[in-house]
């Protein structure tokens, strides 16, 4: 359901030119498939798991998710695919503050398919915060709001979940209960997973675990 060919980016150096970060020449995750990205802090990791979501934009090469070429799509097309199919779970959360926990996941909704206030609901019972749903994210733990973004990011039923280091800012006791959440929750829904750490802990976990520098053909940093 993805596949990545000949993938290439860089950004502009502080002294000029240009600096290659990402140079990918295959990579391709099945349906309901669920990998895991080792690499260290400048690996690309990031970057690469931008590049899937549509985040940003290649230099050349080749993204497709079920057939869709994304790097043959504007920004505003890239955008409509990656609210459509990608759920992205990000390490900082990036909950909006001023929302509750409701809003938070049916605002990611309304980039989708549509608002489902039901499903929205259904969905945070099932990470344990069906009594939270008026709070704000400040008025959570640090766990209960990374279980909001866990919840917004499946919200639209995607087929392809990123996962960016997920587990990053929590405890040991919290970051294996969320990643037993996302990984759960990717199965029962299909989704593939696609999820990137430098916890040899969070890794150990996964059958497939592929190290970044594997990938990439970029010179180190």
């Amino acid at each position: 359901m993805l596949l990545v060919s000949d993938l290439r980016k860089s950004y502009a150096a502080p002294s000029g030119g240009s600096t290659l970060i990402l140079d990918v020449p295959h990579f391709e995750l099945r349906a309901g498939q669920q990998v895991a990205l080792r690499g260290s802090s400048g690996s690309g990791k990031t970057t690469l798991l931008h590049l899937i979501a549509g985040i940003l934009a290649a230099d050349t090469g080749r993204i497709e998710i079920e057939g869709v070429d994304l790097t043959r799509l504007g920004e505003s097309q890239r955008d409509r695919q990656r609210a459509r199919k990608i759920g992205y779970i990000f390490q900082t959360f990036n909950l909006l503050q001023g929302l509750s926990v409701l809003e938070n996941v049916l605002l990611g909704m309304a980039f989708g398919a549509g608002v489902d206030r039901s499903r929205a609901r259904a969905l945070l019972a099932r990470v344990g915060l069906g009594d939270r749903l008026n709070h704000r994210p400040g008025q959570l733990s640090t766990g209960q709001q990374q279980r909001v973004a866990v919840a917004r990011a499946l919200a639209n039923q995607p087929r392809l979940v990123l996962a960016d280091e997920p587990t990053g800012n929590l405890d040991p006791a919290n970051a294996r209960e969320a990643l037993a959440l996302i990984r759960d929750v990717c199965r029962e829904q299909a989704a593939a997973l696609l999820l990137v750490s430098h916890d040899e802990q969070t890794l150990a976990g996964f059958e497939t675990v592929i190290d970044i520098r594997e990938l990439n053909r970029a010179p180190a940093r």
